[in-house]
């Protein structure tokens, strides 16, 4: 997991993220990320070699998530 005081900005406003960067959000380790993507847990969609998260249904997913 990234050291919080090296966190880098994300612009919210470009339409995909990363997998590192939704790493990074939800402060989860990147192959726990790969590994939700994998599983069709986070909304990600593979395009080629890459994994590609739609900003809106990753921010709708969380949303929707149920209260802890």
């Amino acid at each position: 997991m990234m050291d919080p005081r090296l966190a880098r900005v994300i612009d919210t406003k470009q339409l995909t993220y990363t997998i590192e960067q939704v790493s990074e959000l939800l402060g989860i380790s990147r192959a726990t990320a790969y590994q939700l993507a994998r599983d069709g847990v986070i909304p990600a969609r593979r395009i080629g070699r890459r994994w590609m998260v739609p900003r809106k249904a990753l921010h709708d997913w969380l949303d929707h998530l149920p209260a802890a």
